[in-house]
């Protein structure tokens, strides 16, 4: 039967720290991006664009002009639909000229563009998007279904490879929304929408937003290394 050998001293589970770490990780990271944006926007731009202008223009200096720009409600919700090919921005973003909401909104180009010349990471991250969605759903109570129904290795190993591909998700989306960053700061000074310290400052926002993928990846790999150490590879005979 299965043996579970993470347990320490009076029969605790010391695994529970990586999923503290992890939740640790993720509220730093959320804390960071949201004091740096609101620090930064209260800074104007000095060309006075909002986010939804200077999205216009950066998508049409790339010759994009099937690409709608929507306002939806929200903080930092800003997100491009690549299935209907929409940049949404939010409250916090159409609207406002500053040097956070233009940097937020171009990034949210960024991804449109990388969607225009078939990015190839971008590409990967939107075909797996199904089986990550069930990895999350329905990784972990397939492994709870494996030890109630009397530690049945089969299910619990796959509940193990069902989980890893939400993880795989998690993995895949940092090359996006770093070269989407990336892309962002180049067309925000190549087509004078910021410059100078403005650039910096965007710089600060957008990569603060980065950590929060990042708190979120390392957050799903210490996940999956907890279930691995609970019930990966643990069958001992009685």
């Amino acid at each position: 039967m299965y043996g579970y050998g993470a347990y320490g001293f009076y029969g605790l589970d010391w695994t529970y720290i990586l999923v503290l770490i992890g939740a640790v990780l993720s509220l730093i990271a959320s804390a960071k991006v949201n004091s740096t944006f609101n620090k930064f926007n209260k800074v104007r731009s000095a060309s006075g664009m909002t986010g939804a202008e200077a999205a216009q223009r950066i998508l049409q200096q790339n010759g994009i002009y099937d690409v709608a720009i929507e306002h939806i409600s929200g903080n930092l919700t800003d997100h491009y639909d690549p299935k209907n090919k929409v940049l949404r921005l939010s409250d916090a973003t159409y609207a406002s000229n500053s040097v956070a909401a233009v940097g937020v909104a171009a990034h949210e180009c960024g991804h449109a563009l990388q969607h225009n010349v078939g990015y190839l990471p971008l590409r990967i991250r939107s075909a797996i998007v199904p089986a990550a969605n069930i990895g999350s759903k329905l990784g972990i109570p397939i492994i709870l279904l494996g030890v109630l129904l009397g530690s049945n290795y089969f299910l619990i190993e796959l509940g193990i490879w069902v989980f890893s591909l939400a993880v795989l998700f998690q993995i895949v989306t940092l090359p996006v929304e770093f070269n989407a960053s990336n892309r962002a700061m180049a067309m925000m000074e190549r087509y004078g929408i910021l410059g100078g310290d403005e650039l910096r400052s965007t710089r600060k926002v957008l990569s603060a937003a980065a950590m929060t993928y990042v708190a979120a990846a390392a957050s799903s790999i210490l996940q999956l290394l907890r279930l691995v150490l609970l019930f990966g590879g643990n069958r001992r005979r009685d």
